[in-house]
């Protein structure tokens, strides 16, 4: 017999606890026709002929190698070398499972350890965690955190920071009723998000190259905060820009979350990817996830260990700084090996070459005629104005096989102001013959 933990009158305990009256209440957010879907496809097929039916509907996507790509929004296409996907597979690095004996995952917590040293440099930050799921559960995450530090339960968020981030970070707070304030959107980078930091105010979040490519110079953010006693989250999105602009940490903020799927990590239809958290060494208590530590053993060996893991798998749930029960580890792996190879110089080199790629760009783009770039600086994102819809642009391009990049409509659904905005991502992938395609479609579309 089968061991089934729950009989009826205990699922009905838990029910009645929680003020439910059946299985069914408990996914009442969830659209019905979203949870009662009517797919077109037989009821049951063999195997081959469900591998042929669903083959075929792949192949209707456009491989993002397959052409001209200038989509990013928070996602790159970058270029990984044979050797990453060759060390993350070697066995002293890929275990099988968390490092909680670290006698016998000595290679997993080596490399988390040399992970959290190259985001710290990256970030111009003191310490840093073992990575997070992803970026804007980094976000959220960071929230959370300077509620903690601060006591405090507002936040402000800029104009400019992505919209996935924004309603991640909004589900988090909100449900802890907290008050989050977000400022209009701000494509044009001109918002005074200091004048929204009160003496409430718990932290504010500002992305850097922030969703519509603007390089933003958090130093007065960042004063303005602290003046408050409030604290500054900076979100790095697109973690090669730090190999070319300055760290947030150099410019004052005090948690620095980000995505570091562009280093070591493909596109991979959406994921998974690996979160970046930094932070600085007095708030090292608040941290959320783990930390690794190198230590000596008894014979004087250097070794790593958990140092720091408070997550409500190994603490009381209502003690724990996270409930995120993991860390991307096999995300780290290949950020690390691929770090490991570029070196500070092979970074700044690559950073270069995305900046020269969006440069050449925008300077096809922007010659033709009623297309309007609406930055003052950009790293390898930039935003365009067009004179129609940017969505019916961006089906327009996608037939002739250019994916030319995200419309604002697609982010920012119920504002009229984005209709017409498409954010354009360069990358050291995009070849000369790319743009000059792209920009032949652009014309002939506008």
């Amino acid at each position: 017999m089968r061991y089934l933990p729950l009989n009826p009158a205990d699922r009905q305990s838990m029910l009645k606890t929680i003020g439910a009256d059946q299985i069914d209440d408990l996914f009442n957010d969830v659209p019905s026709d979203v949870l009662n879907s009517d797919f077109d496809l037989p009821d049951h097929q063999s195997e081959q002929a469900v591998e042929r039916t669903m083959s075929a509907m792949a192949a209707k996507n456009q491989a993002a190698g397959a052409g001209p790509f200038f989509i990013g929004c928070g996602a790159y296409k970058h270029h990984i070398p044979a050797t990453v996907d060759h060390i993350i597979q070697r066995s002293e690095f890929l275990t099988a499972y968390t490092p909680y004996q670290p006698e016998i995952a000595q290679g997993t917590l080596q490399y988390l350890f040399e992970f959290q040293t190259q985001v710290a440099a990256l970030t111009g930050m003191e310490v840093a965690n073992a990575s997070m799921y992803d970026g804007s559960t980094g976000c959220a995450e960071a929230a959370l955190m300077a509620r903690r530090v601060t006591k405090r339960r507002k936040l402000v968020l800029s104009g400019g920071l992505h919209p996935h981030y924004a309603a991640v970070t909004r589900t988090n707070l909100e449900l802890h009723d907290d008050q989050v304030v977000m400022a209009p959107l701000d494509e044009s980078a001109s918002e005074d998000i200091a004048a929204m930091i009160d003496d409430e105010t718990s932290c504010v979040i500002v992305q850097t190259p922030d969703v519509f490519g603007n390089v933003r110079d958090l130093s007065p953010i960042a004063e303005a905060a602290h003046a408050k006693g409030a604290l500054l989250i900076a979100v790095v999105t697109e973690i090669i820009s730090l190999g070319a602009i300055k760290s947030p940490g150099e410019m004052g903020a005090d948690i620095v979350v980000g995505e570091g799927q562009s280093i070591g990590n493909p596109l991979g239809f959406g994921g998974p990817y690996v979160g970046l958290f930094a932070t600085r060494q007095k708030y090292i208590r608040q941290m959320p996830g783990r930390l690794c530590g190198e230590t000596v053993d008894a014979v004087g060996q250097r070794g790593f260990v958990l140092t720091l893991s408070t997550r409500e798998q190994h603490i009381r749930r209502d003690k724990a700084t996270s409930n995120i029960c993991t860390n991307s580890g096999l995300c780290t792996l290949a950020f690390t090996a691929h770090m490991t190879l570029l070196g500070e110089a092979g970074l700044r080199k690559l950073a270069r070459l995305n900046h020269e790629a969006v440069c050449k760009t925008a300077d096809a783009l922007e010659k033709i005629d009623g297309v309007e770039i609406i930055n003052k600086s950009y790293f390898n994102e930039f935003t365009l104005r067009l004179p129609k819809n940017a969505n019916d642009v961006v089906n327009a391009l996608a037939k002739e096989g250019v994916l030319a990049g995200v419309p604002g409509g697609r982010l920012w659904p119920d504002d009229p102001a984005a209709e017409n905005l498409l954010i354009v991502a360069a990358t050291e992938c995009v070849t000369d013959e790319d743009i000059e395609t792209f920009a032949t479609k652009l014309r002939q579309a506008v």
